[in-house]
């Protein structure tokens, strides 16, 4: 479990910087967006 954990936070991370879609987001989408992954990932950790 901890080695899937350690692959999703680093294949979310490289994701997120190469994603060519941002532009076709509006902010406030965006925004939900990542709120909605970053709590995914912290109820991952727990």
């Amino acid at each position: 479990m901890k080695s899937l954990q350690r692959f999703a936070l680093v294949h979310a991370n490289v994701h997120n910087h190469f994603n060519l879609e941002r532009h076709l987001v509006d902010r406030q989408t965006y925004k939900t967006r990542r709120s909605a992954a970053l709590a995914e990932r912290q109820s991952l950790m727990a």
